[in-house]
């Protein structure tokens, strides 16, 4: 008798990035941390809020580190895998990296579901290293009520080549590498409502390496650069925003999506994923709606699972920026600009 197929978002509560701990909340939790370690080659550490540690090697390279993981965002155990995988590479890229090497982290509730199952996951993200050029070296596994996989990557940077949250200046162009609205898509997959066609784009669009990073990386003009994930767009504007006391202005209609009017119908439906919500309530104090319809307004706030690169870039420097997105294959057209504003604000319109 033939088995049903595996649908392994029925065996956790949160998917994808949407699992993170709203920003509020993570702010107390960093708040009883303390000062940031102090080691001069530490040079990227927790107080950063950046997307990976980095640490002064001593021959003006440095070593990136980054952890990520979360639950099941697709039913497919091989694509969970791959997206996972992509997610957690993406800070050394977001850093101007290049990655290195993986190892894995798993957790799985071996009373609930098959090994074999969770072969295809570590299988999935084992194919995603080999595309980011990076062997799967280990890794540890736990027995967990929920399935969780992800990653621990070490990359390397040349320091004169290092980018960070921080450093957007007045003046500058912003740019998001891919589309947003894979939160809506997969709440309506978990609604039942959602379409084939729209379920594979945001599958294919999260299991896309940020190898951009890289070259970014290479180029002056690129003043800051993160990637934008479970605090949405918005979420991680403002944390680029207060890095540097600057304001961010994100045009709504020049925003990257999936397919737009697909999107709309979704959120219409109220295929809103409760990420959207806490992170509006974590941070929305410090958007500026500049007309902005609710629509534009959760968008920004959806949590994006290996979403794009988001990108501060001086207006002298934006051919070359340009020319590196086209070449991949990405949103290549600027969503917003850098002004002096109101510092610590992104304002949407």
């Amino acid at each position: 008798m033939e088995k049903d197929p595996i649908r392994l978002t029925q065996f956790s509560h949160g998917a994808g990035c949407g699992c993170k701990i709203a920003p509020g909340v993570l702010d107390r939790i960093l708040g009883q941390l303390g000062a940031q370690a102090d080691d001069p080659r530490l040079l990227v550490g927790h107080g950063a809020r950046d997307d990976a540690a980095v640490y002064d090697l001593g021959d003006g390279t440095a070593a990136v580190s980054t952890t990520d993981f979360f639950m099941p965002i697709v039913d497919d155990p091989h694509a969970f895998g791959r997206i996972a995988a992509a997610n957690a590479i993406s800070d050394i890229y977001a850093m101007g990296g290049t990655p290195l090497m993986a190892i894995a982290i798993l957790g799985w509730p071996v009373d609930k579901l098959d090994p074999e199952v969770a072969g295809q996951v570590l299988e999935g993200g084992r194919s995603i290293c080999a595309e980011a050029g990076i062997p799967l070296a280990g890794g540890h596994s736990i027995d967990s009520p929920e399935p969780i996989f992800g990653l621990a990557v070490t990359g390397r940077v040349t320091i004169e080549h290092l980018k960070r949250n921080g450093g957007a200046e007045a003046g500058d162009k912003l740019y998001l590498t891919k589309p947003l609205g894979v939160g809506m898509v997969t709440t309506a997959q978990k609604k039942g409502v959602v379409a084939e066609v729209h379920l594979k784009a945001a599958a294919a669009n999260m299991m896309r390496l940020n190898k951009a990073g890289a070259p970014l990386g290479d180029i002056e003009g690129v003043h800051a650069m993160t990637d934008v994930t479970g605090f949405g767009l918005a979420g991680h504007g403002l944390e680029m925003a207060r890095a540097t006391g600057v304001e961010l202005i994100v045009e709504g209609a020049d925003l990257p999506t999936l397919d737009r009017l697909a999107l709309e119908e979704y959120h219409a439906a109220g295929c809103i994923p409760g990420g959207t919500r806490r992170n509006f309530a974590s941070y929305g104090q410090n958007l500026v709606l500049d007309g902005a319809s609710d629509f534009v307004r959760d968008l920004v706030c959806d949590p994006q699972t290996s979403g794009g690169l988001l990108l501060s870039v001086a207006p002298d420097s934006a051919g070359e920026v340009e020319q590196v997105l086209q070449a991949e294959g990405l949103h290549a057209s600027p969503i917003g600009d850098v002004v002096a504003g109101e510092p610590g604000k992104v304002r949407i319109r």
